[in-house]
């Protein structure tokens, strides 16, 4: 499974106003309830928080890997959020957090889910992926730029 399948341009979001790391997770939560019938945002949102207080999603150079487990996921959903405002994250490296790759999972994924975060954090760990996607202008620039960054490691990744 790609990201670039479970990633529409429609959950790719600009300029979402941040505030606090719990903010950001409850707006995702609200939108992905919104737009998957089967999800309940008070449900996205105790996971989503359950899992950060396992230990910060945030893996630094302003990035962050939200994800949990879902028991009315069907199948894994992606969603970018670019954030307007840096925020903290409680990141590993201390930075604050403007790119927000958000990983929903069922909740009997297997390897298919490691498999996935694996694929985000390789993407997510190239600075020129990053600051491409940073200096993007519009949602449509900020999918763009994600999908080509996604068909780039999928190809540099040996088979």
């Amino acid at each position: 499974m790609s990201l670039e399948t479970i990633l529409p341009p429609e959950r790719t979001l600009f300029d979402v106003p941040g505030g606090s790391k719990k903010r950001v997770l409850e707006f995702f939560s609200t939108f992905i309830a919104q737009n998957t019938p089967s999800l309940d945002s008070q449900e996205v949102f105790s996971r989503l928080i359950g899992r950060e207080r396992l230990g910060s999603t945030g893996i630094g150079h302003g990035v962050a890997i939200p994800h949990s487990r879902n028991p009315h996921c069907k199948a894994p959903i992606a969603g970018f959020l670019k954030l307007a405002e840096p925020i903290d994250f409680d990141a590993v490296d201390g930075d604050p957090v403007d790119l927000v790759f958000v990983l929903l999972v069922p909740e009997q994924a297997d390897d298919a889910h490691l498999a996935l975060l694996g694929q985000v954090a390789a993407v997510m760990n190239d600075a020129d992926t990053r600051n491409a996607l940073r200096r993007a202008d519009s949602q449509q620039a900020l999918h763009e730029r994600l999908i080509e960054a996604i068909r780039r490691q999928a190809s540099a990744e040996p088979n």
